[in-house]
């Protein structure tokens, strides 16, 4: 592959993760969705230093992910705005229309402070940091997410962290 075809591949991924990206911190979960492939894959992990072995805390297919959003007004969720970081590290090219890409995560979390009648911003703190290793598919001339698992340094979430994808 020529220098320009890697440079190319990089920013059409880089382009779709932020894409992705944007759908998440602005609550548009379905918009996210629509972003990935149908067997789509999803999970959270983390290394436990006290057990010694990487635990899973969420894993879902499409349909799961699905139900999951569908449920999310049902929940008690922190309606905090939350602003994700991705920085691409890595793009390895598997086949003319699958690539794996590996990023950085920084997720930020900014109380929200209401009155009667305005919605503003509070205080911001760092929520987590972790990695993104994803998979993803050319479908239709489109960059889909078709498998995705996060990776995450931190292990103390709190409430609203199932909204964190």
């Amino acid at each position: 592959m020529s220098q320009a075809t890697r440079a190319e591949l990089r920013g059409q991924l880089q382009q779709a993760i932020g894409e992705s990206t944007l759908c998440l911190d602005e609550r548009r979960f379905g918009d996210w969705l629509e972003r990935t492939t149908s067997e789509f894959h999803y999970r959270i992990q983390a290394y436990s230093h006290d057990i010694r072995k990487r635990m899973t805390w969420l894993e879902h297919d499409r349909a799961g992910m699905l139900a999951l959003i569908e449920l999310l007004p049902k929940h008690h969720i922190n309606h905090a705005d939350w602003l994700r970081h991705v920085v691409v590290y890595d793009v390895t090219q598997e086949t003319q229309d699958s690539a794996r890409v590996i990023s950085s995560l920084a997720a930020f979390h900014t109380d929200v402070d209401v009155d009667d009648a305005h919605v503003q911003g509070g205080s911001s703190r760092l929520f987590a940091v972790g990695r993104y290793y994803d998979r993803w598919r050319l479908v239709d001339d489109s960059w889909l997410l078709a498998d995705r698992t996060v990776f995450l340094h931190t292990r103390q979430l709190g409430l609203g962290s199932h909204v964190f994808p």
